[in-house]
């Protein structure tokens, strides 16, 4: 076999997508060849799949910012032919060439191993949405979260919103409250371990103050722009959000009041330039927890992502969507 599949985005002669045929490229340095399982879409790649998505470097480009597989050919020590392995973030899907393809040439420095008690499968329902969520979480019980408190997670019905559900109640949080504009959410948002499952509209005042009563102790918020301004005036003493989406906007009005009045901390999320040793903890911390039973998992081929990137760009989407790309390993 000379040849794979792969998806590309192009932008010659005007941008499209398509499934094309790939040649083998030899490996250099500490590269790995891995066959391709599973992969996923998020939102960032439904950016890259779009025209205006402004993610994508160069084109054409293979975009997919998550795999899992198993590893055909190394020239890293660390990794051998059979081995188990999984990536997100770094320059894949964006600078790199990603997981929308049969195999895919990578740095074994950006590959952790996969976790014995986790499978290829379980890797991808959780991706990047779970490496964030993990992030999230993690940082906030840094700040001092207990499980009595009351955590308010936005986008509750995205990726990395069900997955933050999901971590909480494996920890025993009794108090989370679920932000998602959409009805059909609310019953598996609650056997996700949502205790409330709210429109924005109805939880936030109609009308915001630079202070306001203090209703929330944290918030995990995936939704950015007017939503954070509005939640931020209502977060006790000592509370703190952890921030790591922008699908509201990137502005953020504010006043310095919550900060120095209330003592609360705004933390940013980055997943995608997360040290390697932090990874491999995290990932081991998800297969503890294992909270992939209860999340809602749409399962598509490579010839349906372009259905599915607009789906959540339209804001239609729910949950975790899986690309099966190769043969069940």
């Amino acid at each position: 076999m000379n040849t794979f599949k792969q998806f590309q985005v192009n932008n010659e002669p005007a941008f499209h997508t398509s499934i094309v045929d790939k040649e083998f490229p030899e490996l250099t340095n500490n590269e790995v060849w891995v066959k391709i399982a599973y992969s996923d879409v998020n939102y960032k790649d439904a950016l890259a799949c779009s025209e205006n998505g402004q993610v994508i470097r160069t084109y054409p480009m293979t975009p997919g910012i998550d795999f899992s597989g198993v590893v055909m050919k190394s020239l890293d020590k660390r990794f051998q032919p059979g081995d188990q392995v999984l990536a997100t973030g770094y320059g894949i899907g964006v600078s790199q060439p990603g997981g929308y393809s049969d195999y895919q040439k990578i740095p074994g420095d950006w590959l952790v191993p996969l976790p014995e008690t986790m499978t290829l499968r379980q890797a991808m329902v959780l991706g990047t949405a779970g490496l964030t969520a993990a992030l999230c979480v993690n940082a906030l019980l840094s700040q001092g979260m207990k499980a009595d408190d009351h955590v308010v997670v936005t986008g509750a019905s995205g990726g990395v919103g069900s997955v933050a559900i999901a971590m909480l109640h494996k920890m025993g949080f009794k108090k989370i409250t679920a932000f998602s504009r959409k009805e059909e959410a609310q019953t598996w948002l609650q056997k996700l371990g949502a205790t409330q499952v709210v429109h924005p509209e109805a939880f936030l005042p109609e009308k915001s103050k630079p202070l306001d009563k203090q209703q929330v102790d944290y918030v995990i918020d995936t939704v950015g722009g007017e939503l954070l301004t509005r939640l931020l005036p209502l977060i006790a003493y000592d509370g703190a959000a952890a921030v790591c989406g922008n699908a509201g906007g990137i502005k953020l009005t504010t006043t310095v009041l919550p900060f120095i009045l209330r003592n609360i901390q705004l933390i940013g999320i980055d997943s995608v330039n997360v040290p390697h040793e932090k990874r491999l903890n995290i990932w081991q911390q998800l297969a503890d927890l294992s909270v992939t039973d209860h999340l809602v998992v749409n399962e598509i081929t490579l010839e349906q992502l372009e259905e599915t990137t607009k789906k959540i760009l339209e804001g239609t989407h729910q949950g975790r969507t899986l690309v099966t790309v190769g043969e069940t390993v």
